[in-house]
């Protein structure tokens, strides 16, 4: 698999990380996309050196050695992550039709590139699609030989997307109220844990308690009622938990899961149909704890910290 080249363009999301994006550009080169688009934000005044660690991650964009259109969208100041990512993803979203999107910790398995340029153009004009994630939190289960399954969560650690989903995204949520005062969520989840989880989720991102871009993404699903492809092995290791997270500053289970070769050719589920198994177990070991207020205000904390 080392051998394809892929034709789609690869947006690459930076910051202040050269150790890990070195890494993820690697595998970006051995792709070898036509053209890359690259998102970066500026450092922080009140970060001493933060200037020079993001000049050195701008550094390694200009090493580009093989037949590439290198499109750059910098910051000069912080935007910080919600701002950053979500006007840079319009922006690549302007520039084209559909993207390959890696962050500067999300390391992906070369068959990553393969994976998500054949299910864009499989389910190009799929308006039930929304986006394609390159993670898989299942830990080896799984309830067929297929190589992907459909879910209600988006998960961002390594994806793809077309532009006609990402202009159903709000960064804003102006939806939010509605949704809310109607009581949607429990439409949505029919759980009460559940809706209670995402509720205060929710409403932290929309009052800026969280800063971050990613929330709206699975926001923007559930209001559209669009399902996600979820590969059915693991192709991206998030290589970024540690101090220097921005998110991810802690312990987890989901720090640097191995990255897995994908078969091909890929075996395409006969229905559409989400797999609410596979969702309950995401639900289990992510979404249904903190479940308590006081909980839910420490992860927000930790968050934000």
């Amino acid at each position: 698999m080392s051998n394809f080249q892929v034709k789609t363009p690869v947006a690459f999301l930076v910051f202040n990380r050269p150790d890990t994006t070195i890494r993820v550009f690697e595998e970006i080169r051995r792709a070898r996309s036509p053209k890359l688009l690259v998102v970066a934000d500026g450092p922080r005044a009140d970060r001493p050196g933060e200037a020079d660690k993001c000049k050195a991650v701008r550094a390694i964009i200009e090493t580009v050695d093989w037949p590439c259109e290198v499109l750059k969208n910098y910051s000069d100041g912080n935007l910080g992550c919600k701002v950053r990512v979500s006007s840079g993803l319009d922006w690549v979203f302007e520039q084209v039709p559909e993207a390959i999107i890696l962050e500067d910790d999300c390391l992906p398995h070369p068959t990553f590139f393969r994976f998500c340029e054949e299910l864009l153009e499989r389910y190009r004009d799929d308006e039930r699609i929304g986006i394609i994630s390159g993670d898989n939190f299942q830990f080896g289960k799984r309830r067929t030989q297929n190589s992907y399954y459909f879910s209600r969560y988006a998960h961002i650690w390594g994806w793809a997307s077309w532009r006609r989903t990402w202009q159903k995204y709000d960064v804003e949520m102006k939806q939010w109220p509605t949704v809310r005062s109607a009581e949607w969520l429990s439409d949505i989840f029919q759980d009460r844990k559940l809706v209670k989880y995402w509720r205060n989720i929710v409403e932290a991102v929309f009052n800026n308690k969280i800063d971050t871009w990613d929330c709206q993404v699975n926001f923007a699903c559930w209001i559209n009622s669009t399902l996600n492809i979820m590969p059915n092995n693991n192709l991206v290791s998030n290589i970024g938990f540690g101090i220097d997270a921005t998110h991810t500053t802690g312990r987890s289970q989901f720090s640097e899961m191995p990255a897995m070769e994908m078969q091909f050719p890929l075996v395409h589920p006969t229905m559409i149909i989400r797999d609410a198994l596979a969702d309950g177990k995401t639900e289990k070991g992510q979404f249904s704890k903190p479940t308590t207020t006081s909980r839910i205000k420490n992860k927000i904390k930790r968050l934000i910290s």
